[in-house]
């Protein structure tokens, strides 16, 4: 025998029999006009599965009946930015740096695309604006190691330096301790001349025993008043702009094991145009010579 349906006496709606203290749930069925709009989000969901990229599986996923992906749609749109674009950058092509910066609208471009591919590239390692960090040149100062001349950075970015590109720029330091060229006493008043050429005092004594050592060991590349030379990498030591730090145990382990940082050939991973640009951007940031 079928229960008998109770109705609540106030409203005349069926119950559903649930009562909690005296309270009775009613059973107050949803409107039509939204039970049809739920059961037609669930058809269009499903509809959308299939025509889109959805289902995984253990071998990728369902690619959908319509041949579209994201992926493809963001290949589109960079591939038509770069078609608009193809003028501009065969004028940076065909020009050298010195020329584009006298352009005012190729330098609009050049800060526009040279600061996103900086962020992209190059920040990571000499900090945004090119504020440099501990073991990574600062590119807003006009202290350069390979030189700092518009052509001069083109060079460096284009190929790098100490990788294996067979244009890299590349300087060997020796290492002075580890090699057994120097004893540590050396090495020790060699960082003591090498910090008075920065106008940081010293030992006078050895201040003069590290000249002689100098002399014979380091002024070949890094010059007899440590100008430094660009054309073998070899930092300038006079002007207090430190690499690795300028205090003297760090010197002394410069000194000891030598340092060989390296930088890709960015050639190999960015077309030229953008190598160009960067390069353009880099020595605009304040320091180019």
């Amino acid at each position: 025998m079928p229960s008998k349906i109770e109705k609540d006496a106030t409203t005349g709606t069926e119950t559903t029999g649930h009562e909690w203290d005296g309270i009775k749930e009613l059973n107050t069925p949803l409107p039509k006009w939204w039970l049809y709009t739920f059961y037609a989000t669930i058809v269009w969901g499903l509809a959308y599965t299939l025509v889109f990229p959805s289902w995984p599986s253990l071998t990728g996923h369902f690619e959908g009946t319509s041949g579209w992906t994201r992926r493809a749609e963001v290949a589109d749109t960079l591939a038509a930015q770069k078609e608009a674009q193809a003028g501009t950058r065969e004028q940076i092509l065909a020009l050298d740096i010195e020329s584009i910066r006298r352009d005012p609208a190729l330098m609009g471009y050049v800060q526009a695309a040279g600061r996103v591919a900086f962020a992209d590239n190059c920040a990571g390692c000499h900090g945004a604006g090119g504020a440099g960090a501990v073991g990574f040149p600062t590119l807003a100062d006009d202290d350069w190691i390979w030189g700092g001349t518009p052509d001069q950075i083109l060079q460096t970015i284009t190929y790098g330096i100490r990788n294996a590109n067979d244009n890299s720029r590349f300087a060997d330091m020796p290492r002075f301790g580890a090699d057994g060229i120097l004893t540590k006493e050396q090495i020790a008043d060699t960082a003591d001349f090498v910090l008075s050429l920065s106008g940081n005092g010293g030992d006078a004594a050895a201040i003069g025993r590290g000249a002689a050592i100098y002399a014979d060991n380091c002024a070949a590349c890094h010059g007899e008043r440590g100008e430094g030379m660009h054309e073998v990498g070899a930092p300038r030591l006079s002007d207090g702009i430190w690499l690795y730090g300028g205090d003297r145990p760090t010197v002394i382990e410069s000194i000891t094991n030598a340092r060989r940082g390296s930088m890709p050939a960015w050639i190999e991973r960015l077309d030229p145009a953008t190598v160009k640009v960067l390069a353009t951007y880099v020595h605009a940031l304040g320091g180019g010579q």
